[in-house]
């Protein structure tokens, strides 16, 4: 499977369907394993689908709050459910993904555009003004930085967020 607007679209909706049916880890898998056959059948890797559910899953007591703190208007549970995980998979991939693989910029753009296509009317401008403060909070790596000093100011903003 090659194109990773796919893959992200497809970890939304187990993220989606994860977080609808109460979040039970046990689940996680077999809802990846359904979604991939469901809307990606024929392909055979999905490496990356499950590296950001899985990487979402493990690291959402960092995602959560983070959210919650650059939403202050809205608290976690309010937020509509498929906003509420496209956010996590976009602060996943701000805070934890490869930026050699996903700049920020891409992340945040990535997820702009699952909010397009599966959101609200609001949905994107939301999604946008969210994680464009997720990524002020977190210095705005590579805005100006070559790949090295935005992963030391990466690892920064992890320690900040986990303290």
């Amino acid at each position: 499977m090659a194109n990773r607007h796919l893959q992200r679209s497809i970890a939304m909706q187990s993220l989606f369907e994860w977080d609808f049916r109460g979040q039970e880890d046990t689940q996680i898998t077999a809802i990846v394993t359904h979604n991939c056959a469901e809307f990606a059948p024929g392909a055979d890797n999905f490496a990356f689908v499950n590296a950001l559910v899985s990487g979402t899953v493990e690291k959402i007591s960092d995602i959560d709050p983070l959210i919650s703190k650059c939403a202050p208007e809205w608290p976690l549970d309010q937020i509509a459910t498929v906003d509420r995980n496209i956010l996590r998979l976009g602060t996943y991939e701000l805070l934890f993904g490869s930026y050699d693989e996903t700049p920020p910029k891409v992340a945040i753009n990535e997820a702009i555009e699952l909010a397009k296509t599966y959101g609200g009317d609001s949905s994107a401008r939301f999604v946008n003004g969210v994680l464009g403060t997720i990524y002020r909070e977190m210095g705005e790596p590579m805005k100006d930085d070559d790949a090295s000093k935005a992963k030391e100011r990466r690892t920064k903003t992890k320690e900040k967020t986990t303290t």
